[in-house]
């Protein structure tokens, strides 16, 4: 079953972006920071983002936005 992303309306394209994990968790923290999100799902969001390993931070953007 899979889950459903945190906040679908938000798109952030990684695609063609340098593959650093921390320039990922800045776009996705950026796309998070634009559409609203209060600082505690930004602290969430970073707290999970780097709880483990590269594949689980883009797992872990992959859960709260929708990436491309």
């Amino acid at each position: 079953m899979s889950k459903s992303v945190k906040y679908p309306n938000i798109k952030v394209r990684l695609t063609g972006r340098d593959g650093n994990a921390f320039v990922i968790m800045c776009a996705v923290t950026s796309a998070l920071k634009k559409a609203g999100a209060p600082k505690a799902e930004l602290d969430l969001f970073r707290e999970e983002a780097l709880s483990g390993d590269y594949n689980n931070l883009l797992r872990t953007c992959m859960n709260w936005v929708v990436v491309s």
